[in-house]
């Protein structure tokens, strides 16, 4: 084999190896991702950084982010019934975000993530179109977020793909 043809050849085995390491790291719901040191890695590092920004331990607790036609919700809950320290904790990390989001602060999201999800700048852009609805469930919280105006659709639909894939939700994302 000619040094061209190798380098040819190591090139191409570099590039197919590094696509085929992203796509496993971008679809939510690989198993094999599981096992993988750098997976491992961040999902440690958001946990760290979501306790820290959240003020509850994200072991004990369940995220869920779901999409509507006119928005979504983010929900979270303790996982054990009893857990009413984590329950409350939830409730009001939950109605601290609802205040911040409104106002189109989103330094959490940014505090847990290590960047800016994307569809925060419509969101932050487009705040006054959009409104943001705690509730309390048995568990924990939830938020509601709604808009008549389709770009502002668009952004917190973003927005919560993003929330479903970092955090490994399992939620859909359509």
């Amino acid at each position: 084999m000619s040094p061209l043809s190798y380098r040819i050849a190591m090139i191409s085995l570099i590039l197919t190896t590094s696509t085929a390491v992203r796509a496993q790291h971008e679809h939510p719901n690989n198993p094999a991702m599981d096992k993988c040191p750098a997976h491992e890695s961040h999902m440690a590092a958001l946990k760290e950084r979501g306790a820290r920004a959240m003020g509850f331990d994200q072991d004990k607790t369940t995220h869920h982010f779901k999409l509507a036609p006119n928005g979504g919700a983010i929900e979270v809950e303790a996982n054990d019934s009893n857990d009413t320290s984590s329950r409350d904790q939830i409730r009001h990390h939950l109605g601290m975000i609802r205040e911040m989001f409104a106002a189109g602060d989103f330094s959490k999201p940014f505090e847990v993530h290590a960047q800016a999800p994307p569809g925060v700048e419509g969101m932050t852009r487009l705040r006054e179109t959009i409104n943001y609805d705690f509730e309390a469930t048995e568990r924990g919280g939830r938020i509601r977020i709604s808009t008549l105006n389709k770009e502002a659709v668009s952004a917190i639909h973003e927005f919560l793909r993003f929330q479903i894939t970092d955090h490994k939700t399992g939620d859909s994302v359509k």
